[in-house]
């Protein structure tokens, strides 16, 4: 193991001790409570600019450790932590990534990992010249219904893919920083890039070519980002993928792949909890399985920390964030020039498989926000 100092407990179970760094709704809902079943990872500290979240939720969890944003380098540098958990806004992804990897702390930073693909070298950079582990958080990467789908493809049971195709929705209310230029925002980087994930780890390839056009209500939730976009991507051996992802209409979140035998239909493929069906229909006959609701996040934090203990390189890396960062960037230049952009993306040499699923329970109970609403508005 590297750059870390492994707290152990009673039974000798290293455990890599973690800061959450961003208190919004996903740290709240998701992050903090999955520690309760990450059985290597504690939450030892937690870093927020606002005094009511820091004193409530450092309460809540029996943490003695909580840090404003002016403090993150002192945080770093107190020795009290093995890695942190960055849930900020997309802009600043980079910067704390980098100032923990100077700091010799490990990331795990959710996605996308960055604006740019600048921001993404950069950080990549810190990592590798700091010998710390860094992995973005595609938490469907161990979740067992997506893993699943892609044995499904591997099987042959629909035939050669050649079609896929995501509609991912949500209705996002004004004021929430998904709808801001200024910090990231935008249809693609929230929730598009869930579609454009998908469609690589199924097709088990890069797109290298994509188009994209963009659409919008005119309502004044979306005076800075889209209502909504659609994307074509061109994958290798003439394989399309296509998606719409949408702030402006109604909850849905589905992808279906075509072969040349039949199909595979998954819902609601996205999903952060709760049950995943998938539909299998090979001519007139439809098969129907349903995958049980996981605690995805403590999936995440078990298998970075193994990553961390035994010094293994994650999947997904940085350069895995990398490329979905690069694809999103060639589909704005889209929208912006109306035409096709050509991609020559680095080739990956690891893909997501079944073989990284890791299960845990559910959360007993849905978290109590403290200053926080999700993206639908929901306190």
């Amino acid at each position: 193991m590297t750059n870390a100092s492994v707290r152990s407990n009673s039974s000798s179970q290293p455990k890599i001790r973690y800061a959450v760094v961003g208190l919004g709704w996903y740290a709240q809902a998701a992050a903090l409570p999955a520690f309760d079943h990450a059985e290597n990872s504690e939450l030892v500290a937690i870093v927020s600019d606002d005094p009511t979240k820091r004193s409530e939720i450092a309460k809540k969890y029996g943490i003695d450790r909580a840090y404003s944003y002016d403090e993150y380098d002192e945080l770093l540098a107190s020795g009290s932590i093995d890695a942190v958990y960055i849930a900020l806004p997309n802009h600043i992804h980079c910067d704390y990534i980098v100032r923990a990897a100077q700091a010799g702390i490990h990331v795990l930073c959710e996605k996308p990992m960055a604006v740019t693909v600048e921001e993404c070298e950069r950080a990549i950079a810190a990592a590798q010249d700091n010998n710390v582990k860094l992995m973005i958080a595609y938490r469907l990467h161990f979740e067992p219904a997506n893993m699943q789908a892609i044995e499904v493809l591997r099987s042959g049971k629909i035939g050669e893919p050649r079609i896929f195709n995501s509609v991912f929705c949500q209705q996002t209310e004004g004021g929430n920083t998904r709808l801001s230029t200024a910090v990231g925002g935008g249809t693609i980087e929230d929730i598009g890039i869930y579609c454009i994930n998908a469609a690589r780890y199924l097709f088990q390839a890069d797109p290298i070519e994509v188009f994209a056009t963009s659409a919008n209500n005119g309502e004044e939730r979306f005076a800075e980002v889209p209502e909504m976009t659609t994307g074509i991507m061109r994958f290798p051996g003439d394989r399309l993928a296509t998606f719409v992802c949408s702030f402006g209409a109604a909850k849905v979140s589905t992808y279906q792949v075509i072969g040349t035998l039949g199909d595979l239909y998954v819902k609601p493929a996205y999903a952060s909890s709760g049950e995943i069906e998938h539909k299998i229909t090979i001519e007139a006959d439809t098969e129907t399985q349903t995958f049980g609701a996981t605690d995805q996040v403590a999936a995440e934090f078990v298998y970075f920390s193994d990553c961390i203990i035994h010094d293994r390189e994650p999947e997904p890396s940085g350069a895995e964030g990398s490329i979905d960062v690069r694809i999103i960037r060639a589909l704005y230049n889209s929208i912006a020039t109306g035409g096709f952009v050509k991609l020559d993306l680095p080739q990956r040499e690891r893909r997501p498989s079944a073989a990284q699923i890791i299960e845990r329970p559910p959360h007993a109970q849905k978290a109590e926000l403290i200053n926080a609403a999700d993206p639908a508005g929901n306190n």
